[in-house]
């Protein structure tokens, strides 16, 4: 139980799935023409820009082991536990956060998924 030691390597693989999926999840909303947002990648690091111009960043931290993501309500920190990203103070994990986050920010519900 609890967090996962994992070696450099596999946590790059592991937060390169989670932001390939964040991408898909991109993809499949504006497909579906739920939302317009615009995601944009560089390196390590994902952008989501919303029509009112509010952002989600999501970067990760390879020394820490650790996707950060900073939205609206605040900054969060995830570790990887028990096959998903929780955050670090307890708030959940990553996908749960971002569905949230983002249809905070949106203005209408939006699911993101692993």
């Amino acid at each position: 139980m609890g967090e996962i030691v994992m070696t450099d390597t596999e946590f790059m693989d592991c937060a390169e799935i989670l932001l390939k999926a964040v991408e898909a999840n991109c993809d499949r909303i504006n497909d579906e023409d739920l939302a317009d947002i615009d995601n944009q990648r560089t390196g390590g690091m994902v952008t989501l820009v919303f029509s009112n111009e509010s952002q989600i960043v999501i970067n990760l931290q390879k020394p820490l082991h650790e996707i950060w993501l900073a939205a609206k309500s605040g900054g969060y920190h995830y570790k990887f536990e028990n096959t998903q990203w929780m955050d670090t103070k307890g708030q959940g994990e990553f996908f749960t956060n971002l569905s949230r986050f983002a249809s905070e920010q949106a203005g209408c519900s939006l699911t993101f998924e692993a």
